[in-house]
């Protein structure tokens, strides 16, 4: 029984719970993000702030990026999303193509898709050999480790569901119009090789989980309740990173006037572990 085995697929939060708790997180979230971008507090930059998804096809994680980025301004975090290297990357170290990506001190970046692509669909698709994915996991966490001993605040969110939730959502991408280019052939060949890619999944946890860079297992079966997940578990993440590096959290500052919200609902998904400058 492996990792993913163990998570709880049935949690659920409600339209207003999922509302309520968004626009609280997003708030706590703005306040921490001026604060590393020196446009709150004392002006000093904090830590640069990486937010890695990997995930299922249709697992949600374009669903859980909008929901972290869009209360900042745009000039206050980049986006960047990858897919297949193209034929001048591949002439490199497959780390290579995400260097120009990454944040630097005072910034702060997410990342749809990343390294991990060495270790998944490279394994799985056969695009790397058996000794290149196998190096893979240590050339991973020691990169890893010296962004996060350089001072980087690491995040990395694996977004899982389960494979029948899967099919329910590429039947409605097939019937949606404005959604039928998420889905492609590549995608229902994925679906047949999915034990192949659990195990794949597995060997990265197992091999790339370590203790400057945790993993997040994000129950997404409900996207609701998987959007709040993450955006707390980041929210957490980033106060703690700031402690450790000597940057004190600021107190939470009271709503202004009006800017109460109508929803209602406390419960939260149980913990899983506990900028001008992009």
């Amino acid at each position: 029984m492996g990792r993913l085995d163990e998570l709880d697929l049935t949690l659920r939060l409600s339209r207003e719970e999922e509302a309520a708790r968004l626009e609280a997180a997003s708030n706590r979230l703005l306040e921490l993000r001026l604060t590393l971008g020196g446009l709150l507090g004392d002006g000093r930059l904090g830590p640069p702030v990486c937010a890695l998804f990997e995930g299922w096809d249709a697992s949600g994680k374009g669903g859980a990026i909008r929901r972290l980025v869009t209360p900042m301004d745009p000039r206050h975090v980049r986006v960047a999303s990858f897919a297949a290297p193209t034929y001048d990357e591949k002439r490199h170290h497959f780390l290579w193509r995400f260097w120009s990506s990454l944040p630097g001190w005072g910034g702060m970046a997410v990342l749809d898709r990343s390294w991990y692509g060495r270790v998944l669909v490279e394994r799985v698709e056969g695009f790397a050999t058996v000794e290149q994915w196998t190096r893979g996991y240590e050339e991973i966490v020691e990169f890893e480790k010296s962004l996060v001993l350089e001072g980087m605040i690491l995040l990395k969110f694996w977004m899982h569901i389960s494979d029948e939730e899967q099919l329910r959502r590429f039947t409605r991408r097939e019937r949606e119009p404005l959604k039928t280019w998420k889905l492609t052939a590549e995608d229902w060949r994925n679906r047949e090789k999915r034990s192949a890619y659990e195990q794949a999944v597995e060997d990265m946890l197992e091999r790339t989980d370590h203790p400057l860079a945790r993993w997040h297992l994000v129950e997404a079966d409900s996207k609701r309740y998987a959007r709040v997940a993450v955006v707390e578990q980041a929210i957490a993440e980033i106060e703690q990173g700031m402690r450790d590096r000597g940057f004190e959290p600021p107190d939470p500052r009271p709503r202004p006037p009006g800017k109460t919200s109508k929803a209602k609902g406390k419960s939260k998904p149980k913990p899983k572990d506990g900028s001008r400058r992009a």
